[in-house]
């Protein structure tokens, strides 16, 4: 992450949102396209928004639960729905939003 641009809720909800729209435009194909250490493209993005459902459940003092498997078109949804989450709870936590940045980046790299 850059110095010129800290982590903040919005940067967080729009580079989810950009991620979360990719995934909804995708393609049946390459939503199920295999990805390093991912079965699919689609995989990896349950992952994410597992991660980042798991982290703001942590900022909240609530346990972990699972995001549930609800098929490959509904993985965009998904991530934007738990990055919204996640933005909402660390908003004042720059030290999560920076890790919910590089994680979702990384996710990104990883299936472009």
């Amino acid at each position: 992450m850059s110095e010129h641009h800290p982590a903040t809720a919005d940067r967080l909800t729009a580079a989810v949102d950009r991620l979360a729209d990719r995934f909804r435009a995708m393609p049946q194909s390459r939503l199920l396209g295999a990805v390093p250490d991912h079965p699919s493209r689609a995989a990896a993005a349950l992952a994410l928004a597992g991660r980042l459902a798991d982290a703001a459940r942590a900022l909240e003092g609530l346990p972990p639960l699972p995001v549930p498997d609800c098929g490959v078109f509904a993985v965009g949804d998904q991530l934007a729905v738990t990055g919204h989450d996640l933005a909402a709870a660390a908003a004042d936590r720059p030290e999560a939003l920076a890790a919910a940045l590089a994680d979702l980046e990384a996710t990104d790299r990883l299936t472009s």
